[in-house]
């Protein structure tokens, strides 16, 4: 199993965001990477780096699932922002256009509300080349299916199920799962997309949601209770050609093991109905009960199992990885995963 990291994605580390009012540390940085590398070489695998964090096929393929401007805005906008009267060093917005905005902003303060929808994406100067070598780690893990390996991994920080086509939130920029669909789309002729993130993933849902090529599922807990809030109810099914091939199955705050494992039997009946030819894994380990942003309480071993099921599958398979943050567990978590997925 082919596994890959591009260690740019140190270079996105921002200190801080806002959580509740507060400025409180960000879980979404560099010992991420470190503590879930330490998780795959628990069960023997190690990682590699894509040949390339940026090309001109990676940005035409990211212009498939997201627009000219949101992508001109992640490259340009912290240069644009230091340029204001005593701005901060850390792009983060201050304004947003709740309810639908009228026309797109010309003022850089404009556009970061605009493209950002919560504060959870604080830029730095770094960042962009970051979020790009993410996103490269994706693609390479997909070219690697194309080339002809069963399954592969991408370790993805940072993560990428929250960005839309132009937006990003929850910590997500450049959204990595749809991106390997759509390197997948390249071969095969229908996608699905699994995804077992504590969170719903709104934005690759926004994606593809008009499509019928892309099936996406998201098991998570329940919106009404949990980030992100305002996508991710069980009515919410898909339209034009994609009525139906959009799944979300809500999960009352606090389940644990038993019930996570019994909607994703039930998620991946749904998955099957579709007849993917390849799936790509949006990989979320935070369901962890001791996860800083716990909603669920899984326990380690109940990965395992997950891990089983998900190669239980069959079939061509990216695992892309989500959300999952710093604890004492995460290592073990993604180790317990993989452990179950590859039989070590």
């Amino acid at each position: 199993m082919k596994l890959f990291y591009h260690p740019d994605q140190e270079r996105h580390a921002p200190p801080t965001f806002l959580l509740r009012g507060r400025a409180v540390a960000s879980p979404e940085g560099p010992l991420r990477a470190e503590l879930l590398a330490d998780g795959l070489a628990r069960v023997g695998l190690s990682l590699t780096p894509p040949t390339d964090a940026d090309s001109p096929t990676l940005r035409a393929r990211l212009a498939r699932i997201h627009t000219p401007r949101y992508l001109d805005f992640l490259e340009t906008i912290h240069a644009r922002w230091r340029e204001l009267p005593d701005a901060a060093e850390i792009v983060a917005p201050n304004v947003h256009p709740c309810g639908g905005g009228h026309h797109y902003p010309r003022h850089p303060v404009g556009r970061v509300g605009w493209h950002m929808h919560d504060m959870a994406c604080p830029m730095t100067a770094d960042s962009f080349t970051g979020i790009l070598a993410s996103a490269a780690s994706a693609e390479a893990a997909a070219e690697a299916v194309l080339a002809g390996d069963r399954a592969t991994y991408a370790l993805c920080r940072p993560p990428g199920h929250h960005a839309g086509p132009e937006r990003a939130g929850g910590f997500c920029f450049l959204n990595n799962s749809a991106l390997a669909a759509t390197v997948l789309r390249e071969r095969f002729s229908r996608v699905a997309i699994l995804d077992v993130d504590l969170h719903h993933g709104n934005g690759t849902q926004d994606i593809f949601y008009h499509r019928g090529d892309v099936w996406t599922g998201s098991l998570h807990a329940d919106p009404a209770d949990f980030y992100p809030f305002f996508w991710g109810g069980a009515n919410e099914e898909g339209l034009g050609e994609g009525l139906g091939a959009n799944v979300n199955l809500p999960l009352p705050l606090g389940s644990g093991g038993e019930v996570f494992l019994e909607h994703l039997d039930r998620l991946m009946v749904r998955l099957s109905d579709f007849r993917p030819e390849a799936v790509v894994v949006a990989l979320g380990l935070d369901a962890h009960k001791a996860d800083p942003l716990a909603g669920l309480a899984l326990e380690t071993d109940d990965f395992t199992r997950v891990g089983r099921r998900l190669a239980d599958i069959g079939l061509p398979s990216v695992l892309v990885q989500e959300g999952g943050y710093p604890t004492a567990h995460l290592s073990e978590n993604l180790a317990a995963l993989m452990g179950g997925f590859t039989g070590a």
